[in-house]
C-alpha cells in the first residue's frame, strides 16, 4: 500500500508539473502575441468594410509583425473603428502620412492589417493618432471579375476557332488570299511594279535636276534647306551655352 501510494504520488507531481509547464508557456505565447510583455502604444483607423477582420490578428508594417488588432467598434452603419497596439520600438518609423491597410496571410489566409511605409519628410506618429485607411477588395468582387473575364476568353477563343475552321476550309478572303496562287503572284507583281515606278521616278528627278531650266530651282532649294540646317545649328548651340550658363 506505501509503495503504491508513493508511486501514485509521483505520477501526480510529474502531471501537474507539466501542468504547470505547460500553463506558463501557453501564458508566454499567448503574452507575447498580444504584446502583454513589451511597452506598446495604441493606433486607431476606421473602415467602411473590415472583410472579416477580427480581435487579436496581426498588425503587420514592412513585411514584419509588430502589433495586433486590440478592438474593433461599430461606429455608425459606414464606419468601423479598428484600434491597434503596437510594439514602442517601431514608432519612430511610423509616420503620420502611413496609411493602413487590411490584407490576408497568404491568398486565404487569415486577415491582418498592413501598415504602409511613409515619407522620410513626415513626422512620426504619438499615441492614440489616427491613420487613414485604404478600403479592402472584397474577394467577392475579386472573383467576380474574374469569372467575367474567363466568360469573355471562351467567346474569343470560339471565335478564333471559327475563323481558323473557315481558313483551313478555304471559306472567306483570308483563306483566298493565302491558299490562291493567282492572287499571291498578282500581289508580288504589283510590289515589283512598285519598285520598278520608284526607280523611274528617282531617275526623272535626276534628270530634272540636270536640266539648265530647273538648275536654279534646285540649287536655291538646297541653299534654303542648307540655311535652315545652319539656323537650326546655332539654335542648339545657344540652348546649350544657356544651360551651361545656368548651372
Amino acid at each position: 500500500m506505501d509503495t503504491y501510494s508513493s508511486n501514485y504520488k509521483i505520477r501526480l507531481g510529474l502531471f501537474v508539473s507539466a501542468g504547470l509547464v505547460l500553463f506558463i508557456v501557453a501564458i508566454f505565447l499567448i503574452g507575447r502575441q498580444r504584446n502583454l510583455f513589451n511597452p506598446v502604444f495604441k493606433l486607431i483607423t476606421s473602415f467602411h468594410n473590415v472583410s472579416g477582420l477580427q480581435v487579436g490578428n496581426t498588425v503587420r508594417f514592412s513585411g514584419i509583425n509588430v502589433g495586433t488588432v486590440d478592438n474593433i467598434i461599430i461606429m455608425n452603419d459606414t464606419t468601423i473603428q479598428v484600434e491597434m497596439l503596437l510594439q514602442e520600438d517601431v514608432k519612430r518609423f511610423i509616420k503620420t502620412d502611413c496609411q493602413a491597410a487590411i490584407g490576408s496571410e497568404g491568398i486565404v489566409g487569415d486577415r491582418l492589417i498592413i501598415i504602409t511605409q511613409g515619407s522620410a519628410e513626415a513626422k512620426s506618429i504619438r499615441d492614440n493618432q489616427f491613420l487613414t485607411s485604404i478600403e479592402p477588395t472584397e474577394t467577392d468582387a475579386i472573383l467576380a471579375s474574374i469569372s467575367v473575364t474567363a466568360e469573355n476568353l471562351q467567346v474569343i477563343s470560339g471565335q478564333v476557332a471559327e475563323i481558323m475552321f473557315k481558313i483551313n476550309n478555304g471559306s472567306g478572303t483570308l483563306s483566298r488570299l493565302i491558299e490562291d496562287s493567282t492572287i499571291s503572284e498578282n500581289i508580288n507583281q504589283m510590289i515589283i511594279n512598285l519598285k520598278k515606278g520608284s526607280k523611274g521616278l528617282e531617275e526623272n528627278m535626276d534628270a530634272a535636276k540636270s536640266n539648265f531650266l530647273l538648275k536654279g530651282y534646285f540649287k536655291k532649294k538646297e541653299r534654303k534647306n542648307e540655311k535652315s540646317k545652319e539656323e537650326e545649328t546655332d539654335n542648339q548651340k545657344k540652348e546649350n551655352d544657356q544651360k551651361k550658363d545656368k548651372k
